[in-house]
Order: C-alpha cells, then structure tokens, then sequence
C-alpha cells in the first residue's frame, strides 16, 4: 500500500509529518510512503529513509492562498502532485495538514468524484460520552449549501464507513435540526428527514439536536455544510473556554484549591483522554475515487500516526469500492 503525503501542509510541516511518518512506517510494515515536498527541508526531519520516497515539489499552497484559483496555477505544489500520483494511481491514498478548500478542490477536480456522487462531504468524528468510537459527523464543511440527494448519499456513504472502520453493525443515523419533531426545520431539512426516512439501506432514527451531538444517541449525524460547520466551530469554542476557565481556577486560586486539583487530576485526566480528538484521526473527504483526508493544520505527530491508520484500514476494507459497487447496482 503507497501513501502520497503532503509533506509541506500544515501549521508544523515538515516536522510533525515526518515525525509521524515514520511511527507509522515503524509500525506497519506493509506500508510505503512518498512524500511530496521541499526535499532538503524534509531530509532535515527524517531519521531514515526505509519505505519512504522522497519527490520534489518546488510549490506550496498556502492556508491564505484562494483554493480552486491555487489548485489551477500550483500544479508543482506538494498537495497538487500527491493528488495526481492518486489520479495516475502511482498511489492508494493521500492525506495533508494543508489548507482545507484546496484540499476539496485537490480531491473534486484532480482525484475525481465517485459516479453518481453529486458533491464529496468533509466527514470528521466527534467524541462522545459513551463510547471510544466517536460519532461520524459530516459534512463539517464541505458544502455551504446542500440538496436533499446530498445529504441521502452522505448517509448512505457514511453507514459503509461506520460498518466497516468503527466496526458498528447497524449505525444509527440522525439528522442535525433545530428539534426532534419530524415537522421540524425548513423545506430542506423536512424533504431530507422524509428522504432518510424511506431508505431501507441505513437505520435513521431521526432529527437530533446540537446539544445532543456528544451524547452518543447517534453514530452518524448527517447535516449540510453550512450548519455542520457553524455547531463544530461552536463546539470547539466552548471546549477550549471551558478547558481555559478550568485551567485558570485550578491554578490561580490559592493553595486549597491547588490541593484539591491535584485529587481530582486522575479525573480530569480521564475527561482529557475522552476528548483527545487525536486518536479520531483525520477528516475524509467522503465520496471521491480514492482516499483522501485531511488533518488538522495544527495536528501534532499522534495526530498524523492516527491518521494512516485509519488511511489504512480504508484501503484494506475497501470502503470505495464498496460505494462504487453500491452506486454500480
């Protein structure tokens, strides 16, 4: 199985990259990577070469860079020629920490679409209370606007992914909306809630609510781009708050206080582990011809470890094919 790593995206590109390049390559041994990139840049992180090629790549897109417009006119940059390696099939799968848009743009118009998959959906997996398996949460932001039959393929894409990544035998699928009553919601949302509701191929079990998202009451939430993004930024917003706020009072509050958090520190600990959205891996880019996902710009070397194993494991369990073969029927 070849990789084609972005190896210049990202916050902390090359290093993190590198870094968790080759815990990765330590680990799995049927894996080999070709990192695209600034080649005496990367040389300076990589503490050997085994299963790694290294391909120069003189341009970089950048996070302020406009995506369709750098797609088009950086053809030499390290996001744009991984991509292509996946397009000519030199390589299984590819992944960056690289800027978002471009990505899309990288996996819609040079990797390609699935037949019969109108728009691809960014696909991330949210902790949940419950369960070390997260919930599937797509799309985060691929699609400011959204059809119906978007959103159906979302939900029938991501019952494959559910099934066989997270290992999940009939994933409750839910609709993001502003209440659980099936009248709920605008035009959309009511044509899209009744559309899921027909499909005998996933378990729909209805609308759920923001303040449910990490409640484990679905394994998938299905929602267009424009409102997945607005609650995830939320989401996050108010965690880091939270985190900060608890962080301040534990620790500029006097020595009780100081020895009290030190008692209760295994738990916070716990709470940490819950919420270490590392081990989730990266975002896939859900409906292209081959796997691509994006990891965060501000991902740390665990971050990217996590992130080709679950590359790995898709390219293993075949979940394209299986949507291929599924829309083939």
């Amino acid at each position: 199985m070849k990789i084609a790593v972005d190896a210049m995206g990202g916050d902390n590109a090359p290093q993190v990259v590198i870094e968790g390049v080759e815990r990765a390559r330590d680990e799995y041994s049927d894996l080999e990577f070709v990192l695209y990139g600034k080649i005496d840049e990367i040389k300076k992180c990589l503490q050997n070469d085994k299963n790694i090629t290294l391909v120069q790549a003189d341009e970089e897109i950048l996070g302020t860079d406009e995506p369709v417009k750098a797609v088009r006119k950086k053809k030499n940059s390290s996001m744009v020629m991984a991509a292509q390696s996946v397009k000519d099939g030199e390589n299984d799968a590819m992944f960056s920490l690289g800027n978002t848009g471009a990505l899309l743009a990288s996996g819609i118009f040079v990797v390609g679409r699935i037949k019969k998959v109108e728009r691809p959906a960014l696909m991330t997996t949210l902790p949940v209370t419950n369960s070390d398996k997260g919930v599937l949460y797509l799309d985060a932001g691929a699609n400011a606007e959204a059809k119906v039959s978007y959103m159906e393929q979302w939900a029938l894409m991501s019952n494959f992914y559910a099934k066989e990544i997270k290992g999940i035998k009939n994933p409750r699928i839910a609709l993001l909306n502003n209440g659980e009553e099936f009248d709920k919601g605008d035009d959309l949302h009511k044509e899209t809630y009744q559309r899921l509701s027909e499909l005998k191929e996933i378990n729909f079990i209805g609308n759920i609510e923001s303040d449910k998202l990490l409640t484990g009451m679905a394994d998938i939430v299905v929602t267009d781009g424009f409102t997945g993004n607005a609650a995830l930024k939320a989401l996050e917003g108010t965690t880091k708050t939270i985190l900060s706020l608890l962080k301040h009072s534990l620790t500029e509050s006097g020595i009780v206080t100081k020895l009290g958090a030190a008692i209760v520190s295994p738990a916070l600990n716990s709470m940490k582990g819950t919420f270490d959205v590392s081990k989730s891996g990266g975002a896939v880019l859900l409906g292209l011809k081959a796997p691509v996902v994006k990891a965060h710009g501000s991902a740390d070397k665990r971050a990217v470890y996590y992130t080709i194993g679950q590359i790995r494991d898709m390219v293993n369990k075949k979940i394209i094919d299986q949507v291929i073969d599924y829309y083939q029927k």
